[in-house]
Order: C-alpha cells, then structure tokens, then sequence
C-alpha cells in the first residue's frame, strides 16, 4: 500500500513533474526569424518514424494511490470524483471514460500523453473531421518512481529536472504494450529506418515528409487532410525529434526569396 494522498499532495509541484517537456526540431530553429538551419539533431542505430498528430498535447496521470488526473499541456483540469472540471478544449470530455478504465502499471506516478485532436480543438481540425468528431492518440508514457522526494522540490527545481531530461519515458516496445494493454491507440507508426537514411539537408528533408506522409493517416471521418508532421525517434526514446511541414516549406520560401 502507499501512503500517497492527492489531497495531500504538493499539486504545483506534481503538475510541474508530469508535464511534457519541449521537443528540439529535426533541423534546429533559428531563434532570430524562426526559420531552420542546417544543423540536424543526430541519430544512431534505428528510427522510428511516427505521424505528428496536430491537436492539442494532452495527459492522464495515474497517482500511486490508483486516482487519476487529467490534464492540458500546462494546467490540471480535472481529478477523479471532481463534480465539475475544467472544459478547456474538451480534453476531459475527449479523456474521462479512458482514465477511469486504465490499469495499473507500476508503483509510481505513471502519466499516459495524448493528442486530443477533431472537433474545434485547433485551427488544423478540418483536416481530420468534417463533422466535428474527437479523436485521441497516445504518444508517450512517463513513469516517475523516487516521486516523494521531488514532491518536496520547489517547482523552479522540478522545471529544471525535467527541461534537463530528467523524466523516464517507456522505449517504444513497452510504451506499445502499456498502451494495447489499455485499448489504446497510439499515434501512427509509419517506418522504421537507419539512421543513415535519413535526409539532412532542408529540401530533401521536406521531400521526405511529402513522399513519407501525403495526407493524414488518423482521419476521424470523411477525405483525410493535411498532416502536420513526422515525429522521429530512437527506439529507447534517448533521442527524440519533430519535423513538420510548415517548418520546412516557411524555409524554403524564405530561401526561394518568396514570403
């Protein structure tokens, strides 16, 4: 049994712990005109391509004592048995019914990410429904096991820690058996490749995502739209990437002289 108590808890501190860290674009950003550069984040060994769904980052924790919160990328909405929560775009609503189904795993703090995508959740919603439906993917799962003593952290601390790569991912075989073990999908799984075949220079890199991801693969309803990007990723999860279409061709009209 644990002696973890929700109510107890040092919240701030705990949101701070399970919020999901910033990831470095394949092709670094200039921080001068937000265009790319040709410096590339480096792989080794096997990648792992994914679809980069365009919604709205979002979490279920699951708390050592087997309670659950849901959250949006920056703020908790909602903890189990709450009669109202926080309707921020309709990530309870999207979330709810899955967080109350979800198993135990481990004895720590254990925090499932999803996208939250469709409806009105962002501008990019038409290019996955037509009717207004929600769909949610899993793209990554944290566990948190020395949890009680960072509780106790100041949360400059704890921003630290975690900006600094201080969190514990599952790899990707356990981060797919976790998930199926829950009914969940993740987001699409699209190639795995040698690292020495990926693209670094900027044109051939946006060539890449085009002959890699036409359209859409997790469509909600009608004709599949405009994908946002490819994620990619080591299989132990040590290096991690995005590459999105508009990063590249905002680049490469730059490069062109257009606007």
């Amino acid at each position: 049994m644990t002696d973890f108590d929700v109510r107890t808890a040092n919240l701030r501190a705990l949101n701070s712990l399970t919020k999901y860290p910033s990831i470095p674009t394949y092709h670094a950003l200039d921080p001068g005109n937000g265009g790319l550069t040709d410096k590339v984040v480096e792989f080794v060994g096997r990648v792992h391509l994914t679809e980069k769904v365009d919604g709205t980052n979002s979490r279920i924790v699951v708390l050592p004592d087997r309670t659950y919160l849901i959250g949006s990328r920056e703020e908790l909405l909602y903890a189990e048995g709450d009669l109202i929560g926080n309707p921020a775009l309709g990530i309870v609503d999207a979330l709810l019914d899955v967080a109350s189904a979800m198993a135990p795993y481990g004895t720590g703090i254990v925090t499932y990410y999803f996208e939250v995508y469709g409806g009105k959740v962002t501008a990019a919603s038409k290019h996955y429904t037509g009717s207004r439906r929600v769909g949610h993917r899993v793209f990554d799962i944290c566990v948190i096991d020395d949890y009680a003593t960072m509780l106790d952290w100041p949360t400059e601390r704890v921003s630290s820690w975690r900006d600094h790569g201080g969190q514990r991912f599952l790899d990707e075989d356990e981060l797919l058996r976790v998930a199926a073990g829950n009914g969940l999908a993740t987001v699409p799984r699209l190639d795995v490749l040698d690292a020495a075949e990926l693209p670094t220079d900027i044109d051939k890199t946006h060539q890449f995502l085009v002959d890699r991801l036409p359209r859409t693969t997790v469509a909600l309803d009608g004709t599949p739209g405009r994908p946002e990007g490819i994620v990619l990723r080591s299989g132990s999860r040590s290096v991690i990437a995005k590459a999105r279409f508009q990063d590249y061709e905002r680049t490469l009209r730059r490069r062109s002289g257009g606007r």
